[in-house]
Parts: C-alpha cells; structure tokens; sequence
C-alpha cells in the first residue's frame, strides 16, 4: 500500500465518521395512550312544569240608595235599572288588574224613600255595616248633596249621576265626581248652536219660569251669550203655572230678537211653545227647558216643529270610536246602539237618560278602576281626576281644581230638535254637539 492510498484512506474514514456524527437521531416514537372510555352523562332530574296560579277573584261592593217609593221614584228606577245593566255586562268577564286579580262586583242598595235625612243614615250604613268599597249617588240634586258630605267624610270615591246642581261640587270634596252637565250649562250649548248656526245674530229673548232651577239655568246661559257679544233684548220670568203668555209675546215681538231661550218644565213650556206658533212669532230658533224631549210635547202637532230642547241623553246620539276619533278623544265601552239594545232586550223599552246615566255611573267607575290598576283609593281618584274619555253616554272629564273639583266639564246637553221624518211624522233628532248629532238642525224657522 502506497502511502498516499493509506493517507486517501484515513481521510475517507475521517469522513465517514463526521457524517455519521452530524446525522439527527431520529426521535423515538411516543407511545400513544388508548382513550379512556366516556362515561354516558348523569341522568338529569326532570323538573316539573310550574303551575299557573289560580287567578285570584276579588269582589268589591258598590254601595248607593234608590227611591222606590216617593217624588223621585220613576227617574230614580230609570237609574238603577241602568246601574244593574252594567253589573251584569261587567260581571261576565271581571276587570283584570296588573298582578291578574279579576275583579267582580256587588251591590248593596236601599230603599231613600226620596227622603234626605234617610239618606244620609243609609250611606253611613252603607260604608260601616256593609263595607262598601265605592258608592254611586242616589237620584236628584237634592238627595245627592245629602249623601256626598257622608261619602267624602268617610273617605269613599262617590260616583253621582241623576244630579246637575253645580253647588255640590263647590263644596272642597275631593272624592266626589259629577256625570250630569251642571244646571249652569243646560242653556249655553243652546247658545252655541247658534252661533254655529249663524253667525251673524246677536239678539236674544230669554223669558222663564220663576222657579229656582229655570232661573239658574237661564242666569248662566244670560251670562254666557253676554260673555259671547250677544244682546239679551228680553229677560223676564213667569209664575209657575201660568197659562197665558200674551203679555210675553207681545214683548218678544216688540224685541224683535234671532232667538227665544228659557221655559221652565213641561206644562208651561208646551202652552208657551204652542202660543208662540199660534201667534206666528218670527223668529229664528227657539230652545226650551225639560218640555221638547218628552214624547207627549209632540201632541202640540205643528207647534213642536223646529223646537230645540236640551236633554242629558237621548238614544239617537250618535258617539261612536269614529266621532271620538275626529274629536282626539279617547272612546270606551259599547256603543249607542249596544247600549240601547241590550237596555230593551233586559227591560222591553228604549232607555232615557235616566238609565243612560246610572249605566254610564258603572262604566266611569270601571274604567277608573282599569285606568289605576288598582282598586286604592287614592290611585282610582287619580284615575278620575286625569279622565278624558267618551262614550255612548257622552263626554266625561271632571275639574280638578279646588274650587270645583268633581264638577262635569265636557258632557254636553244634548240638543233635539222636532223634525219630520219621510212619512211627514214629527220625530226627535239630536242636533248638537256635534261629534252626537243624528241630523243637521232646520234653521231658520219658517214661521
């Protein structure tokens, strides 16, 4: 072996052995774990399914008197008869309060008499014996007056219907709230009328009876004209059952005015109605109290035509969602003609405003209820006092200041007039205001 094969050969051995020294050592194989096997998941406990709570049932009781005997006994009836009406319609359902109390109703009732002092010991036991939760007043002024002092001395929310004196609610009560339009208010929709009718007459007769409630009324509607730039060219009252008004005619005539106001009840105003159209006394509009919405003031034939008369209610006011729509009011309950339906179908005849009203004492007092949400005291007063509502008896919404709260000062008087139907027979027609009115008024008179 040559010597430089032997040193060719060491280096290749050099060689070989860095190569093999700079090889990576393969990693071993990590061993690989077998999975663990999964356990099936622990059964659950089934949960029950809540029951619902059975709603509650709360009755509450209304408490009021009615005169089954005595002077009131015939509107008083009317009144209650609209009253019981509302129970059975409020009844079938209930009112659900927030917290899904339903809400059923009770009334306990006596019999006034007509009698103010019996009265007042009824609704003292009303509220202690009975433990009323709410009261609706009795029929008339009179009787109302006498059991509001009981209800707001005893704290209890009274709901008065069948009752227009405006002193009542000038008294301080707070908890005491009217559905009539005031007596002072009886004429002036009368006034309205015509002005919207004609602008451009400005004189008016008033002649009345002497007694207390037609001199009231005529006194707030001679302020109210006044107040609107029309001359009163006439104002003069008449004895209670005077049959002869001759004399006043004869002035009337000499006055010359646009329009006749005043009357009194329902003889002496069909007499001075039929004298007038017997005289022919030309005038334009003529608006009576208490006689023209009676049926019989028809007997006076042509004499009742174009006569205007104001009346709490009457069955062909025409409220409904529509006009309280037109008039940016909120509309409650059923309608007119419901209303008047289901009254005929549970009494066989058509309600007058007696029974419009006792209904619509029940529907305010549900829909106070409703509106709180509650049936405390102070939360359904709240409720009463921001009221602004109508429905088929009319407008609603009650003064809350404290000269007058409780007062009525949106339900208007709604005003008929005797018109002919096609067959040429007298028939009533609401003519103002006018979101109820069922016909336009016939003006002038052609007389």
């Amino acid at each position: 072996m040559t010597r430089a094969f032997r040193v060719i050969l060491v280096l290749s051995m050099l060689a070989a052995l860095a190569l093999s020294g700079c090889a990576k050592a393969t990693p071993a194989p990590t061993a690989t774990q077998p999975p663990k096997p999964t356990s099936p998941p622990a059964a659950q406990p089934t949960v029950a399914p809540t029951p619902k709570p059975t709603p509650v049932t709360k009755t509450v009781v209304i408490g009021f008197t009615s005169s089954k005997t005595g002077s009131q006994e015939v509107p008083s009836t009317g009144q209650t008869r609209g009253l019981e009406l509302w129970l059975e319609q409020v009844n079938a359902k209930g009112v659900t309060l927030p917290d899904g109390t339903i809400v059923k109703f009770e009334f306990k009732t006596y019999d006034d008499e007509s009698n103010k002092e019996r009265v007042q010991q009824l609704y003292t036991k009303l509220i202690n014996d009975d433990k009323t939760n709410f009261l609706i007043s009795p029929y008339s002024s009179g009787l109302t007056d006498a059991a509001a002092v009981i209800a707001e001395q005893y704290g209890q929310i009274m709901i008065t219907t069948g009752a227009a004196s405006d002193a009542t609610y000038k008294k301080g009560y707070q908890l005491v709230f009217q559905l009539y339009t005031p007596a002072s208010r009886y004429l002036t929709g009368a006034v309205d009328l015509l002005a919207k009718l004609d602008p451009t007459a400005k004189k008016i007769a008033i002649v009345h009876e002497n007694d207390k409630f037609s001199t009231d009324v005529v006194n707030a509607a001679k302020a109210y004209a006044e107040s609107k730039g029309y001359e009163i060219v006439l104002f003069e009252g008449y004895d209670s059952g005077t049959t002869d008004f001759a004399p006043f005619i004869n002035k009337i005539i000499g006055a010359a005015p646009d329009a006749i106001m005043g009357g009194g009840h329902f003889a002496d105003g069909s007499t001075f109605a039929k004298q007038m159209y017997e005289k022919q006394v030309k005038v334009k509009f003529i608006a009576l109290l208490v006689a023209p919405p009676e049926l019989k003031f028809a007997d006076i034939g042509e004499a009742a035509f174009g006569i205007i008369g104001p009346s709490q209610w009457e069955p062909q006011a025409a409220y409904s969602e529509a006009s309280a729509k037109a008039a940016g009011i909120q509309w409650y309950g059923p309608s007119v003609a419901d209303f008047v339906n289901a009254y005929n179908a549970k009494y066989g005849e058509n309600p007058a405003y007696h029974a419009a009203g006792g209904y619509a004492a029940g529907l305010i007092l549900q829909k106070a209820i409703e509106d709180a949400g509650s049936l405390d005291t102070a939360k359904v007063k709240a409720a009463l006092d921001a009221m602004d509502v109508l429905t088929c008896y009319g407008h609603v919404k009650f003064d809350t200041s404290a000269e007058a709260h409780g007062l009525q000062v949106a339900h208007e008087m709604v005003y008929i007039q005797w018109q002919k139907d096609a067959s040429g027979k007298l028939v009533k027609q609401v003519v103002w205001p006018a979101e109820g009115k069922s016909a336009d008024a016939i003006y002038p008179l052609s007389r």
